[in-house]
């Protein structure tokens, strides 16, 4: 299974729209905790899966679930928080809430994880993907 990852900001629509054009890409999984924000831009909601719709022929999931806590993204983003606790509450929110139990599978085959960071090296995006890949096995993680 590919699994691919994205973030849009410092991305144009033309980048961004760009790089969704993957072999056997099927799906944006939508993993914000805010995805109506005027920040979004042309990824706020209904606007994204509209585009994904009429651009690229890719469906359109949303999964609040697999989102940080607002508490703790504000802690690391907005106060300087530290990167390795942001990570073990992460990881214990996705254990929490059983995702690797609980998620679909065949939902990430051919699917990219969403989320606003521009690249994926402090973003729970890539912690997601890594998760999957320790709890599910046989994941490649491609970072767009």
């Amino acid at each position: 299974m590919i699994l691919y990852t994205i973030g849009f900001t410092k991305k144009s629509a033309e980048t961004f729209f760009g790089l969704l054009k993957q072999p056997g890409l099927e799906r944006i999984i939508d993993v914000r905790y805010n995805n109506t924000s005027q920040l979004a831009g042309f990824t706020k909601r209904d606007d994204l899966a509209f585009f994904l719709r009429r651009l690229r022929g890719l469906d359109y999931v949303y999964l609040p679930e697999l989102a940080p806590t607002k508490e703790s993204r504000d802690a690391y983003m907005k106060r300087g928080g530290d990167w390795e606790a942001y990570i073990a509450a992460y990881r214990a929110l996705l254990d929490e809430r059983c995702v690797a139990e609980t998620l679909d599978k065949s939902l990430f085959d051919g699917g990219c994880l969403l989320c606003s960071e521009a690249t994926a090296d402090h973003c729970h995006r890539r912690l997601l993907a890594e998760y999957l890949a320790e709890h599910w096995g046989h994941i490649e993680i491609v970072h767009l």
